[in-house]
């Protein structure tokens, strides 16, 4: 651990050097050339600012003795050079490779519409007037270009001369062109953009509230400055409430920003983290890095009590140190996903990945093996507070907003902090259960300086693939096309599986079609089975009851034909009447009867030849009468059918 604390000093100083030498205030790009150079200060130097002979000499020989230097020169110079002495000669002659010229957005809003004009700084107000003209179709002269933080601008002026930050925001008033009815909402807009805000701002820490007026056309950014003036509370330390959830840009002006006309309550207070409860119990300030857009609100660190090595996470154990972003150890790997959002956000504000809260197992489901469609690349973000390259990359690359965007969009990605040994370990055992032995190594094989890393991994049908391993050392582009490289191979990789899913899901649907038109055929056919069986069962039934109703009549016919009394002849003394009956079927029954004989006796005659009285009635030829419903008990006589008589039978109705 010593020799990493050495090392880390050593670059320092080293960044330090080359920063006194070149000018270049951006660490990021510090970083980068000195990455591209191995840290090698002087052939890092000689790549920006090349001397007079092409080649920068080294530390040794710039400070070595000419043969006329007195023997003291000369053990002078075995000691180590300062970077003042040694890296910074400054020669007359020396010739600066000219760097690429800082360029200026404008975003300008005139009326409905918003124009975004990107020009270098060494260009006129003017050339922004020509590039609206064209865009908005108004005429320069007609035209009044507003919202500059000086009063004193024209169109020959040079952007240079008014220090701009990177990002502003400028509005056009028209005068002389009427608006129209579309335009009412600009109109308002315009008239909001000259009317004066009241903002009552408390400063919580001193207990005083501050009554300032600002107009509309001021910038969120410019508020904040000129609070920082009052409160002495730098504006990348101040933390506030109140501000409107529209308000999600600094360089947004008041009346577009969304607060409350004509007063709006805001407070204020200064940014603080936690301090180790191991070294110390104090609160300190979290000093960040920052981009080229917040370079105006850059202070000497010095000023606050920060030394520049803490700037650049390698302070001495004595010093303040931040919380760190995964406690050591933690048994839930959801608990110490949550502890490195918190903190990730706590550092370098929300605008961020959202980073997956689970097992790395989760988040490898969640990516690879879902729909084809709806699968997604893994990145696998791994942090080391100890690399000098963590503050840069996490501000400046992770929380750019294109790439939280593109994250968002494409990735599925998860984090671990490796800073503590037993974390670093952990992560490698996963990694070696979900990806196999050779990323374990891979991620082994990684200094500390080279950190941060974001492994970029595709789910496969056999197993996953690492495409890529992004190092801390990258600018937003280089890692915009890395992404969207890695996208390109993972989107032809989808549409194949895409092709494959979708065909085996034909398949699979025309056998479930098959297997559906075949389980409804052998359900007709059950029906129809059991339709046929309910049919003949009924026809059984039916065929039963008629037997059952056949039998019981012939039972009855018989009993009735058991039961007449015999068929007097013609001999006997007594008076016998003789009856012939026709049949619905055209036959004749003929029968003797006594005179004396009961109609019933008829009518069971009748009914054992098949013809019951309650499904026959028995009437007479003429005059018509129907005998069945005279007296049962009537005699043959009474009834008037001696002698004899005609009768016939007719079904009843």
């Amino acid at each position: 651990m010593a020799s990493d604390s050495d090392s880390n000093m050593d670059r320092e100083m080293i960044l330090a050097d080359f920063q006194a030498c070149t000018g270049i205030d951006n660490i990021a790009e510090a970083i980068t050339l000195l990455e591209l150079n191995n840290w090698d200060l002087v052939a890092a130097i000689n790549g920006v600012i090349p001397q007079e002979n092409g080649i920068m000499q080294s530390p040794a020989a710039a400070t070595a003795p000419s043969p006329a230097a007195p023997p003291s020169s000369s053990s002078a110079s075995s000691s180590p050079p300062s970077s003042s002495s040694a890296f910074c000669p400054v020669a007359p002659t020396r010739h600066i490779v000219e760097r690429q010229p800082r360029m200026l957005n404008f975003r300008v809003d005139y009326r409905q519409r918003s124009v975004e004009v990107v020009l270098e700084e060494g260009s006129a107000v003017g050339e922004i007037k020509q590039i609206l003209e064209n865009e908005l179709q108004v005429p320069v002269s007609k035209m009044q270009l507003k919202g500059w933080k000086s009063s004193d601008v024209t169109d020959s002026t040079i952007l240079r001369s008014l220090h701009l930050p990177k990002n502003n925001s400028l509005y056009v008033l028209t005068p002389d062109i009427p608006p129209t009815a579309s335009s009412s909402q600009a109109s308002t807009l315009q008239e909001s953009l000259n009317q004066n805000f009241l903002l009552v701002i408390s400063h919580r820490e001193a207990q005083r509230d501050y009554n300032l007026n600002f107009p509309g056309s001021k910038t969120i950014q410019e508020v904040k400055r000129n609070v920082s003036d009052l409160t002495n509370i730098p504006v990348r330390h101040q933390q506030w409430d109140g501000w409107p959830a529209s308000a999600s840009d600094d360089s947004m002006t008041l009346a577009s920003c969304g607060i409350s006309y004509p007063c709006h309550h805001l407070s204020v207070c200064r940014r603080s983290s936690p301090a180790n409860p191991q070294e110390q119990t104090e609160e300190c300030t979290d000093v960040h890095m920052i981009s080229d857009s917040e370079g105006d609100d850059f202070e000497d660190a010095s000023e606050f009590g920060v030394d520049e090595s803490e700037i650049f996470g390698m302070g001495s154990s004595s010093g303040c140190r931040k919380s760190p972003m995964m406690p050591d150890n933690s048994e839930n790997e959801g608990d110490a996903l949550l502890h490195f959002t918190a903190e990730f956000s706590t550092r370098y504000g929300d605008c961020h990945p959202v980073f997956f809260i689970g097992s790395l197992e989760a988040a490898s489901q969640e990516a690879f093996y879902g729909k084809a469609r709806d699968r997604k690349l893994l990145a696998i973000y791994l942090h080391n507070d100890e690399s000098v390259l963590s503050n840069v990359f996490c501000s400046q690359m992770m929380c750019a907003e294109s790439i939280v965007s593109y994250l968002s969009q494409n990735f599925i990605t998860w984090a671990w902090d490796v800073t503590k040994e037993a974390n670093k370990a952990r992560l490698l055992t996963m990694c070696t259960r979900h990806f196999g032995s050779v990323v374990a190594q891979t991620i082994r094989t990684y200094k500390t300086d080279q950190f941060p890393l974001l492994l970029i991994v595709m789910g496969k049908r056999t197993s996953n693939e690492v495409l890529n391993v992004i190092q801390g050392n990258t600018t937003v582009d280089e890692l915009m096309m890395r992404l969207m490289g890695a996208m390109e191979i993972f989107t032809a990789q989808q549409q194949e599986d895409i092709k494959d899913e979708d065909e085996r899901e034909a398949r699979e649907m025309v056998k479930r079609e098959q297997d559906e038109a075949y389980r409804l055929s052998l359900e007709a056919d059950r029906k129809k089975r059991e339709a046929q069986e309910r049919e003949e069962a009924e026809q059984v039934r039916l065929e039963q009851m008629r037997k059952e109703q056949e039998e019981e009549r012939e039972a009855i016919r018989l009993s009735l034909e058991q039961a007449l009394p015999p068929e007097p002849s013609e001999e006997e003394g007594e008076k016998i009447s003789k009856l012939r009956i026709r049949t619905p079927s055209g036959e004749f029954l003929e029968r003797r009867f006594l005179g004396s004989c009961k109609l019933q006796v008829l009518f069971d005659f009748v009914a054992s030849k098949g013809y019951p009285s309650d499904e026959y009635k028995l009437l007479t030829t003429f005059p018509r009468r129907n005998i069945t419903q005279l007296d049962p008990s009537w005699t043959l006589q009474e009834a008037k059918l001696f002698p004899q008589e005609t009768l016939f039978l007719e079904a009843k109705e």
